[in-house]
């Protein structure tokens, strides 16, 4: 297998078998090491330097994204030939697709809820039809019939189109910001599997969102828009192949996940937020900006096609659909005794929260087993959940007694051929059923009628005990199947549940409405799972139009949250983690500290001459994966050996594709380059379309000729001296954003580059591998 990373190091066949053997190191024992590894290492049978990690259910090599300019002579040459026209045509392309993002995640936001709201809808009227008859049992089997249907078709696209569209996305969007290319996870079939499974799922009563899979969305709808141009469709004006870059792509996607938050959430300023604080590695104010304005299209687009739904031309959609609680009416004051019953919702969210996090950490390894044995078993997997939702949703409302209608009601009561608080069921007339009311209905609704103020009667407390439970263990168990499937929702439905319960509880000494403590609930479990503070609590004060809820919710969130932290970490970084993708944190672990970059850094190191022989970059490339190499200079081309700059794989393809070679070792300079290559030739191409090793056709004769590498080598790459401690140069890594960093002697006298860092020489296993000795854990 190649170094996909592109390390500096060739592995031998005893490289191989060491490299297996210290992956586990840094843990006590072959139990505790299977608890905290990565799920991918257990299906390791060789090893290399590359990073290799787990999506959807397959494991696939992990490229690192290259966001740093590459200022080669070319390049230079490119920027200056560029007239204002061209920079002024750069600049609104880059706004013009920031609009279309925003239009196109905005429709597809609004398409997923009209779906959604028909397809649940009609399901939820036939099935109410039935009871209203009597035919309990046909009730029933049209009720999991359809989820049934629903759940198989969702898992079998998902399954057989794209693996990769399973799950939220977030954790996959978060690491691709972090300069993560896993392969498929924002490519075109990921979104239309991501798009038509979210609104399958959601409508076969699973308890999960589309509000994560939103976020998916948005960024592989940034992903296609920016990808530069295409040949195929015959796209390739001059002006598009402006985006043929990592780094644009990069402002593009986070344009597109705070996009994705804001469709599903009608939260546009949450969106912002979110990108900020959650899923963005790298940020800058000209980002915000367009994040921004990508947002507002968003919410303009929702507001229109949801005015012109009001009219009643939309199907079952009306007026519902996208999650929207107007908590507004409900007048806020608070006192003393109301601070101490937040605190304590604060600290059972933690509490929830962590354990939460536990037990999906838990499921998601076992399921990982059953869903790697195949589609037909990731399918059934789905089906299974599928029935005990249903039997659960159908099952339960009937421990619950029928309740009589209150007197001095305004709404219709039982609600009936519509959404409402009041669920008839089984019940006689002139009563309903409180935990119908939450299980046979749309998540949205179920969230609505938990939020709903002056209601503190409608629900009993026994009904609120029973659907948390069934909501907070269905959620786990629905995460991990074959479906694209959201946390937020099945949290905040929690969240809500025991937030309402300990509002009743507590009614005698505090004056908050049991509606206010559902919406506070939900924050405090949303702090303990996701471990987001500032765009939750802009998200939850978007949703409810209810400001006077500020302090409240801040409060909340920070105890949930600093309670949480101290049992595990966040749900997405705990997948991520699990998932084996390379994520480098914001800051560097204690033990990197006592080590420097020379340590970790390992050879034989590959390099080339300034003016190199055909024949040994040929068989450099065949014989490692390395996407850098150093480029050295020697007499007669300089005075001494010294460090000319780095050259890309790709770069190298390029230019022996070209086939410019010289007989004699000659430098042949930039002019005469551009003779036969234009700067584009050297950009990166869109997903999977870029030049293979196999894709050369070098001949015998060729081999022992020349190229010359000045013009296409990086002569400005970010270096760093070996003596530098290596928790310092980790930190540069992430910040710059950089795939290679240059490390080269303290002392005179050696060779102009020691080796090269890369993403892998940075990741636990690699270092604790190399010096099992640190405990990763102090």
């Amino acid at each position: 297998m190649d170094n996909r990373e592109g390390n500096n190091d060739i592995e031998s066949m005893e490289g191989l078998g060491r490299e297996v053997e210290r992956n586990g190191s840094g843990f006590e024992d072959e139990k505790e090491a299977g608890m905290r590894q990565p799920l991918l290492l257990r299906k390791r049978t060789m090893n290399t330097t590359s990073q290799i990690a787990i999506v959807g259910a397959n494991v696939c090599s992990i490229e690192s994204l290259d966001y740093e300019i590459v200022e080669n002579d070319l390049f230079k040459q490119d920027w200056r030939s560029r007239k204002k026209v061209q920079i002024f045509q750069y600049i609104v392309l880059k706004w013009t697709l920031a609009l279309l993002i925003g239009l196109g995640t905005g429709l597809v936001g609004f398409f997923n809820n009209l779906a959604v709201e028909n397809i649940a809808g009609f399901k939820l009227l036939l099935t109410s039809d039935l009871m209203l008859e009597h035919r309990f049992f046909a009730a029933f089997l049209a009720y999991s019939g359809c989820n049934l249907v629903l759940a198989a078709a969702a898992a079998a696209i998902c399954a057989y189109i794209a693996p990769a569209a399973a799950g939220s996305g977030i954790p996959e969007v978060k690491a691709y910001l972090n300069g993560i290319d896993a392969h498929s996870i924002l490519a075109p079939s990921t979104l239309f599997v991501k798009i038509f499974g979210s609104v399958l799922g959601v409508s076969a009563g699973f308890v999960l969102g589309k509000e994560g899979p939103m976020v998916h969305t948005g960024a592989c709808i940034a992903n296609l828009l920016g990808q530069g141009g295409s040949r195929k469709y015959h796209l390739t004006w001059t002006w598009l192949r402006y985006f043929k870059n990592d780094r644009d792509r990069r402002d593009l996607i986070t344009c597109g996940a705070a996009a994705g938050v804001a469709a599903a959430f009608r939260a546009p300023v949450g969106g912002v937020l979110f990108a900020l604080e959650e899923a963005a590695s790298w940020w800058r104010s000209a980002l915000l900006w367009r994040t921004f304005f990508t947002t507002a299209v968003v919410a303009v687009v929702l507001r229109a096609l949801i005015e012109y739904c009001r009219s009643g031309k939309c199907g079952l959609f009306g007026e519902g659909g996208l999650i929207m609680f107007d908590l507004s009416s409900t007048i806020t004051t608070y006192s003393t005794p109301d601070l101490v019953a937040i605190l304590v919702l604060g600290v059972i969210g933690g509490v929830f929260g962590g354990l939460y996090n536990y037990l999906l950490d838990r499921i998601l390894r076992t399921y990982s087993i059953i869903n790697e044995k195949g589609a037909p078993f990731k399918i059934l997997l789905t089906i299974t959940i599928s029935l005990l939702t249903s039997c659960c949703s159908y099952g339960l409302p009937w421990l619950a007694r029928c309740i009589p209608c209150p007197a001095d009601l305004q709404d219709q009561c039982p609600t009936i051929g519509r959404s409402g608080n009041f669920k008839n069921f089984q019940c006689p007339p002139g009563h309903y059923n409180d935990l119908a009311s939450l299980f046979l209905n749309t998540n949205d609704d179920a969230i609505r009628n938990l939020f709903s103020g002056n209601t503190d009667n409608e629900f009993h407390m026994s009904t609120l005990f029973v659907f948390f439970t069934a909501i907070y263990f269905l959620g786990l168990v629905t995460y991990g199947v074959a479906v694209p499937s959201g946390l937020f929702v099945p949290v905040i439905l929690a969240g809500a549940s025991y937030g309402r319960i300990i509002g009743t509880l507590l009614g005698p000494i505090s004056d908050l409405d049991t509606g206010l403590f559902a919406l506070l609930g939900a924050a405090s479990f949303l702090g303990g799972t996701m471990r987001m503070t500032v765009s939750v609590c802009v998200i939850l004060l978007e949703l409810t139009n209810d400001l006077l809820m500020l302090p409240l919710v801040m409060l909340v969130l920070l105890v949930s949250k600093t309670v949480a932290d101290g049992f595990n970490l966040g749900v997405y970084d705990q997948i991520v983690k699990m998932k084996g993708l390379p994520y480098m944190e914001a800051h560097a672990e204690p033990y990197m500290r006592h080590l420097v970059a020379g340590d970790v850094v390992s050879g034989p190191l590959i390099t080339f001459s300034g003016v190199e022989k055909v024949g040994n970059i040929v068989h450099a490339l065949r014989l490692t994966g390395h996407n850098g190499f150093p480029v050295i200079d020697e007499p007669p081309f300089s005075d001494a050996p010294e460090l000319c700059g780095l050259v890309l794989r790709s770069h190298l393809l390029v230019l022996l594709k070209g086939k410019r070679f010289t007989k004699e070792r000659v430098r042949t300079g930039v002019t005469e380059l551009l003779q036969r290559f234009g700067a584009f030739d050297f950009a990166k191409p869109g997903s999977g379309k870029g030049l293979k090793f196999e894709d050369l056709d070098i001949q015998e004769e060729e081999m022992d000729m020349y190229v010359d590498l000045h013009p296409i080598t990086n002569t400005s790459p970010y270096t760093v001296v070996e003596t530098m401690s290596l928790a310092k140069a980790a930190v540069l890594f992430r910040q710059l954003g950089l795939r290679h960093l240059c490390v080269v002697p303290k002392t005179p006298g050696r060779p102009p580059i020691v080796g090269i860092l890369t993403r892998h020489d940075f990741v636990p296993e690699h270092i604790l591998g190399l010096f099992p000795h640190f405990n990763p854990h102090k």
